[in-house]
């Protein structure tokens, strides 16, 4: 059922959603889920703060359901991050001008972000692939089938602590290998968890 919600179209899955499928929900949550976080991060810099913001986005879409009519589901959902960050740096009782500044900062389009994205994504599977076999294993059992440290150890028949060390050089490499932008994002990206 994941896989066939994945390959659907936001409308598609906002309908689903609308007749109160919590799976549709779900694949919702995990396609937008790491993109808004990064945004909300480029924008505001402080992990836990960017993580509630995303977080009510999506809890104030579960409970609005029943009132909204959302036409174009990523725009919606990208300017809602950026409003709540707004809001956030107002009750900070932060100057005019810093309001100004957030006011003018523009959600990526979906042409520009999806390419900006897809390179990113592109230029890290390729650091991905330069790490070693059982490095890149344990990475990306970490990462992408966001399996525990144990599960892994398990499955790759390793130490737990063999597993964080593996982890953790990948982690380096991919620090040392990208540029100051890109480290930004893996930081949002990968080191969750």
């Amino acid at each position: 059922m994941k896989n066939q919600l994945s390959s659907l179209t936001d409308s598609e899955l906002y309908r689903l959603f609308k007749d109160k499928d919590p799976d549709a929900f779900q694949a919702i949550f995990d396609k937008y889920w790491k993109r808004l976080y990064t945004y909300a991060y480029r924008i505001y810099q402080d992990e836990l703060i960017c993580e509630d913001i995303v977080q009510e986005v999506f809890i104030s879409l579960w409970e609005k359901l029943a009132d909204t009519e959302i036409i174009h589901l990523e725009g919606y959902l990208f300017r809602a991050v950026k409003y709540r960050i707004a809001n956030h740096i107002r009750d900070l009782k932060f100057t005019e001008l810093h309001e100004k500044i957030i006011t003018e900062i523009p959600y990526p389009t979906t042409a520009s972000k999806n390419i900006e994205f897809q390179e990113f994504e592109q230029q890290i599977e390729i650091l991905i692939e330069k790490l070693p076999p059982k490095c890149r294993d344990v990475f990306k059992l970490s990462r992408y089938e966001q399996l525990s440290n144990a599960e892994i150890a398990v499955k790759l028949d390793l130490s737990p602590r063999t597993v964080e060390t593996h982890i953790s050089n990948a982690i380096k490499f991919l620090k040392s290998n990208s540029n100051f932008y890109q480290i930004s994002l893996i930081i949002t990206i990968f080191i969750k968890g």
